[in-house]
């Protein structure tokens, strides 16, 4: 077994402080943190003689934005997944693209809407010239990852022998083995079997709901996004984890980089969704991360105000508070705003909220 770093509690001790920041008021993560002390060192030890193992995991089924399965791992396993996050990601960030806005600090959705929209203007030289884009979709990404594939990824990166150990035990851990199932059997039924992770190949297949899985599609997929800027030489290229878009002022172009990336990703053991392949030009708008970027204007996807809405008009009062401004903050978002924040805002009012003037932040109603 390899030895472990001198520093390991110190950062076992960050990684759990990172964890439980967005996670504090779970039982879970209450539990732990009841006996923290108890727990750190038992995962040290753990850790250091390389007996640690990952526990069991819950999967449920969410419906939005469509039926998926969600995995939850232990509270102690999320505080390794960080341990190890902290320690490889940033060597990976630094040789990641600019292009790639997922899982990576500073890189969120408004990150990818802005900069596909700044290389819009820039290939259509400010909407004064025609052009084209390519979206597309990989096919059931998370459930397709091939683990091999991606262990030859992480290990051209994590040289250091005890990170690759427990690179590879959280990596290659197959949750299907010890699992609480917490979805009814209609709630099941709601996802394709072809989607569902209980029935991917032993070696295939990343669960949805864990900080390791984003990071590590995020080092599969990098090998696309290389392959993109180097070989292909793409100027305009986006991608937000599994979804990606190119621009070019030929349509041919575009067809050419098609074949070519689907002949990639075959090399990476995934392949196109091609009913979510478009190929049109820039000025019918591109539906991209919950915003719609057309000439002179960003905005929130049509389907995307049309379910806040329905949302905002069925939601129980004592969850009405903070999905009301999840969505405001989510509206603001996109560059042209006002309609969707007015719509917002009348669905609040209706519902005996307040709203501020800048129709920006809603406020509790008193009974």
């Amino acid at each position: 077994m390899p030895s472990a770093d001198s520093d390991l509690f110190a950062k076992l001790v960050t990684a759990w402080l990172d964890c439980r920041r967005t996670k504090r008021n779970s039982a879970s993560a209450q539990a732990f943190e009841a006996r923290a002390e108890h727990h750190l060192y038992s995962l040290h030890e753990e850790l250091s003689s390389g007996s640690y193992r990952p526990g069991r995991s819950i999967c449920f089924v969410v419906t939005r934005p469509r039926p998926r399965e969600v995995w939850a791992a232990e509270f102690r396993d999320r505080v390794v997944h960080h341990l190890l996050y902290n320690h490889i990601a940033p060597r990976f960030h630094a040789r990641f693209v600019a292009d790639s806005c997922a899982c990576i600090p500073g890189r969120g959705t408004l990150y990818a809407a802005r900069r596909l929209e700044h290389q819009v203007r820039s290939v259509t030289h400010n909407w004064s010239r025609p052009a084209h884009y390519l979206k597309c979709d990989l096919s059931n990404f998370f459930v397709f990852i091939d683990k091999r594939v991606l262990l030859a990824a992480l290990q051209r990166q994590v040289t250091e022998p005890w990170w690759m150990w427990l690179t590879q035990t959280v990596l290659m851990h197959d949750p299907r083995q010890d699992v609480l199932l917490r979805a009814r059997p209609h709630e099941l039924a709601l996802v394709p079997e072809h989607k569902r992770l209980m029935n991917a190949p032993a070696h295939c297949g990343l669960p949805i709901g864990n900080l390791s899985s984003q990071f590590f599609a995020n080092v599969l997929l990098d090998g696309l996004d290389q392959h993109v800027k180097h070989q292909l030489r793409a100027p305009h290229y986006v991608r937000y984890v599994d979804d990606f878009v190119l621009l070019h002022d030929s349509p041919q172009w575009l067809n050419e980089a098609h074949a070519r990336i689907e002949a990639k990703l075959d090399a990476l053991r995934l392949q196109l969704n091609p009913r979510k392949t478009i190929l049109q030009p820039v000025s019918r708008g591109i539906d991209f991360v919950g915003q719609l970027i057309k000439p002179w204007r960003r905005t929130t996807r049509p389907r995307t105000l049309r379910t806040a809405l329905t949302r905002l008009e069925t939601l129980p009062p004592g969850k009405l508070y903070a999905t009301g401004n999840s969505y405001f903050g989510q509206v603001r978002q996109a560059g042209s705003s006002i309609k969707e924040q007015a719509a917002i805002a009348r669905a609040m009012l209706r519902r005996g909220h307040a709203v501020d003037g800048d129709m920006t932040r809603a406020f509790r109603r008193h009974a």
